[in-house]
């Protein structure tokens, strides 16, 4: 089942998963000055319960922890509630360091942070064997059995599939044949109210190849009135997979659906929230930045550039250079734009570093804080590159409606692109943020990339 909060769909066990472990994050200190030989007094531990609670559940979610997408195994998961927890930790001490009377002292958050790991990791097993994912999925019927209904047959990645369960496909008119197979299909039914109360289904998802051929609208108005949800195949789709289906897509879904939003306050915040944040990673930066152009001139000789300026099409098809340090020989592009690949020979020494470690993006910070970009959209790509896509792809264009990013969810949901094939996965992505484009999915993006960084995902 999923939620939808502030444009951005939500799993509801992974909502309570989150809930569950952020009240075990809030009695880890409770806990730790129960502790025979824990200091006694250590001032009022209600406001430094919620500081731990907080900064241990950012933390979890920068991890990946409380995404669909999350596919670690024991070991993995381990891995990551470790560097969670670790993590939090760091920014707990910094943060007392700051403001000394919230201090707890050394032992009491070492204890603390033991409590918060090893209630994560009880929580975490306790859950993937008690909870049913029966109990919290939907039961779906979909009114279609040919070419678009066979869309949700090919979802395979048992994430695309967690939020609901198949109960049957009602074949339609005009359906194209030997899609669906047979075994899931049910026999045509005069009567789809009767139907979805005699399967208990909650929603239907209207998957006709042609509406124009005996559209069910008395049944489909009976069911909805009887409490069953209706939806269009492509919103379906897009809740389920975080994603927007270009094999589907039609002009009149994007001008009905819901999104799309544009607010001056949204805009305004969101710039000032840039502004800031780039003054304060410029300075914490600073020597990363130093330090990464010696490497580069140290490695490359005294004349090499330190500093790769290309330009990139931004906001509305405007072009601007965009800044990256230089990770490639100064003559990778003597034979024209190409597309950069797995173990690319033209990457040089430093290159394959800062490239893994993100570090080479680092000087994209001054492109956000000109207003070029913002840390969270679509990335920009080469004029050369846009003026291909825009003539084979469609709605292409649509994905340069908000300013580019250093990062974005097609980031995080799609490994490192380098096709045209690749490009048109992640334009489904992006267009979905673009449709959902929001302050709060903004920062939970930021959040998340700290996953990608950390893991070295999609990194080229």
């Amino acid at each position: 089942m999923a939620i939808r909060i502030f444009q951005h769909y939500w799993q509801l066990p992974r909502a309570i998963l989150a809930l569950v472990e952020a009240i075990v994050f809030f009695l880890a200190p409770y806990a730790a000055v129960w502790v025979p030989g824990a200091p006694d007094e250590i001032g009022p531990l209600l406001p430094r319960a919620l500081l731990f609670a907080g900064v241990l559940f950012v933390s979890m979610a920068a991890m990946g922890l409380y995404t669909s997408r999350q596919r670690s195994r024991l070991a993995g998961m381990l891995a990551r509630v470790a560097a969670s927890v670790i993590g939090g930790m760091m920014v707990v001490a910094i943060v007392f360091y700051v403001v000394p009377s919230l201090h707890i002292g050394r032992g009491t958050l070492l204890l603390t942070g033991v409590f918060a790991f090893a209630g994560a990791v009880i929580v975490r097993a306790v859950f993937d064997t008690v909870v049913d994912d029966d109990l919290f999925r939907r039961r779906v019927l979909v009114y279609g059995a040919g070419r678009r209904a066979g869309s949700i047959c090919r979802l395979r990645r048992r994430s695309d599939r967690r939020g609901f369960m198949i109960i049957g496909y009602v074949p339609a008119d005009g359906d194209e044949a030997g899609v669906v197979p047979e075994a899931e299909k049910l026999a045509p039914s005069t009567d789809l109210a009767l139907l979805c109360a005699a399967r208990r289904v909650d929603e239907i998802v209207v998957a006709m190849d042609d509406r124009r051929r005996r559209f069910p609208m008395d049944q489909l108005l009976e069911c909805r009135l009887e409490g069953v949800e209706i939806l269009d195949l492509v919103t379906f789709l897009e809740r389920e997979t975080g994603k927007v289906r270009l094999d589907i897509l039609n002009p009149s879904w994007m001008i009905f659906a819901d999104g799309f939003r544009r607010g001056r306050l949204h805009s305004m915040l969101e710039r000032g929230f840039d502004i800031l944040a780039s003054v304060i990673l410029l300075i914490l930066a600073l020597p990363v930045m130093l330090l990464t152009a010696l490497a580069i001139k140290i490695t490359e000789g005294p004349r090499a550039s330190i500093f790769y300026r290309q330009v990139r099409v931004g906001q509305y098809g405007k072009p601007f250079a965009l800044l990256k340090f230089r990770s490639m020989r100064e003559d990778a592009e003597r034979d024209g734009a190409q597309w950069a690949q797995k173990n690319d020979s033209r990457i040089t020494r430093v290159g394959a570093f800062i490239r893994t470690t993100r570090i080479d993006e680092l000087p994209q910070i001054l492109n956000v804080l000109r207003g070029e970009m913002s840390f969270v959209g679509p990335r920009p790509e080469r004029p050369e590159f846009v003026e291909q896509l825009n003539e084979r792809i469609p709605y292409y264009r649509e994905r340069h409606t908000i300013k580019p990013g250093i990062t974005g969810w097609a980031q995080l949901c799609y490994p490192y692109g380098s096709s045209e094939q690749d490009a048109v996965e992640k334009l489904q992505y992006d267009l979905f943020y673009v449709k959902n484009h929001s302050l709060l999915f903004y920062i939970a993006i930021l959040v998340q990339t700290v996953e990608v960084i950390v893991w070295g995902k999609g990194a080229r």
